[in-house]
């Protein structure tokens, strides 16, 4: 699904005449005193690669053929839902098997954020709270929109449960998050009736139902569809404070969060107590003390990162977007306020209007995309070969991690990525970790997936964006 910790690791490779793994271009990348191989300070700003482009701002696709490759990642890829498409009435078996498929009961034991095993006990109230029996034969089909930043989570408990004792920065039961706006389809309740399990475009787990909105199909796609609107295109803005309204009072809003401008607004009258014309006034759900959706005026600053568009997909663009999220923290599922490797180059693409699946699996196999497939039969002279025709914007998979690349100096990619850490070859030979858990810039050829197998022997996929 997401990255593992395994694949997150990146070794210094031995470079000599005959090593299975040597890099081809056999110039040694210095390794400066924060550790990271290859990375000098100048290649830590978007300009320093956007200048190495020959064409930084050729469009790679036009808004039609963006909107075409959309329509064909919902009519082809398992992963992603259209709500739209769904039957009026949801049976028993469609829920359940939802439900199902990402609430399996752990097979392994979990730990707590002390250390402490989960006892069986508390595995078995978590997963009579899925309240499967409860689910009826067949019941209408009922929409939502999520009204803030939410987690989605496995099972419907914010209790956090981890592989390693003592490991907490992988939350086994965090899926993902939703951010404000977006629509979901509202299948099943919680046996508590604290969680809702919903289907979004790209997935589908629990929230908490105070984070969802209930209204009907035309209000939850109708807010969707309103023009005009403002793409957010910054790594996270928030709306503007207001005492008035806490509900949507410094709303963080992701990039790629489309929200709609309310025009008709009067230039003189104020929103929540406070004048207009240095912001926009959007229009945003909110969940009302009976759950129903309800729809209110707040304001996005003018200051902040945003624009009246998707942001044309360019090579220069996707390098601008990735490099605003350099150095955030890197969250399993979103987690810590961040996200991982597949939701953050999902984000980067969202803000150019691309819909990507939500896993690394996905992403790397899905039907709907041009991609170069690579099997353990394929020598590394493929592989090599392939990493010559690399472009920026390119997405390349290994077993549970992606990376995107945004250049290349002197033969050797450079790939922008949020991982968890790398490890590296001392002078002696010896393994040293560093720990990143962030968003960070490395080359390509130098990482390893342990200490056997390097990134490029271990590459499923390279994924493209063309017409």
């Amino acid at each position: 699904m997401r990255p593992y910790r395994f694949a997150t690791f990146a070794l210094l490779l031995a470079l000599g005449a005959g090593s299975l793994h040597a890099r081809e271009n056999t110039a040694v990348l210095p390794v400066p005193a924060h550790g990271v191989i290859g990375v000098l300070e100048a290649h830590l700003t978007p300009e320093f690669w956007i200048a190495r482009l020959p064409q930084p701002d050729r469009l790679i696709l036009d808004h039609a053929a963006i909107a075409a490759q959309n329509a064909r990642m919902q009519r082809l890829d398992p992963s992603m839902h259209d709500l739209r498409a769904l039957p009026a009435r949801l049976t028993r078996a469609q829920v359940a098997g939802w439900i199902q498929t990402v609430s399996v009961r752990p097979s392994s034991e979990r730990f707590d954020a002390d250390g402490r095993p989960l006892p069986a006990a508390t595995l078995d109230a978590i997963v009579d709270n899925l309240a499967l029996d409860a689910i009826p034969q067949q019941e209408p089909t009922r929409y939502g929109l999520v009204v803030q930043r939410a987690d989605l989570r496995t099972f419907p408990t914010d209790l956090r449960a981890f592989s390693i004792r003592g490991d907490t920065d992988i939350d086994r039961f965090q899926e993902s998050a939703l951010f404000p706006g977006t629509p979901v389809v509202i299948a099943h309740r919680s046996r508590d009736r604290d969680w809702l399990f919903v289907l979004s475009p790209d997935y589908a787990a629990w929230i908490q139902a105070r984070h969802v909105a209930e209204g009907s199909g035309a209000q939850v796609f109708g807010h969707g569809d309103k023009t005009p609107y403002r793409i957010v295109t910054g790594a996270g803005e928030r709306t503007v404070f207001t005492p008035l309204r806490p509900a949507v009072s410094q709303l963080r809003l992701d990039m790629g969060v489309r929200v709609p401008v309310l025009t008709g607004w009067p230039a003189d009258q104020p929103v929540d107590g406070q004048h207009p014309y240095t912001a926009h006034v959007i229009e945003l759900p909110l969940r009302a003390g009976d759950g129903t959706l309800q729809f209110v005026p707040a304001l996005l600053p003018k200051r902040a990162d945003s624009a009246e568009d998707y942001l044309p997909l360019t090579p220069a663009n996707l390098i601008r977007q990735s490099f605003k999220f350099l150095g955030e923290r890197y969250g399993w599922g979103h987690a810590f306020d961040g996200r991982d490797c597949s939701g953050f180059v999902a984000e980067v693409y969202r803000s150019t209007g691309v819909m990507l699946p939500r896993n690394t699996s996905d992403q790397a196999a899905s039907p709907a995309m041009n991609r170069l497939a690579f099997t353990p039969a394929d020598g590394r002279a493929s592989r090599q070969a392939a990493l010559r025709a690399l472009q920026v914007g390119d997405l390349v998979y290994i077993p549970g991690h992606v990376m995107m690349v945004i250049g290349d100096i002197d033969g050797e990619p450079y790939v922008i990525h949020d991982t968890a850490g790398i490890n590296l070859r001392d002078d002696n030979g010896a393994l040293r970790r560093v720990v990143l858990n962030g968003v960070s810039v490395s080359p390509l050829t130098p990482l390893q997936a342990d200490a056997q197998w390097s990134y490029v022997d271990r590459i499923t996929s390279i994924v493209r964006l063309r017409r």
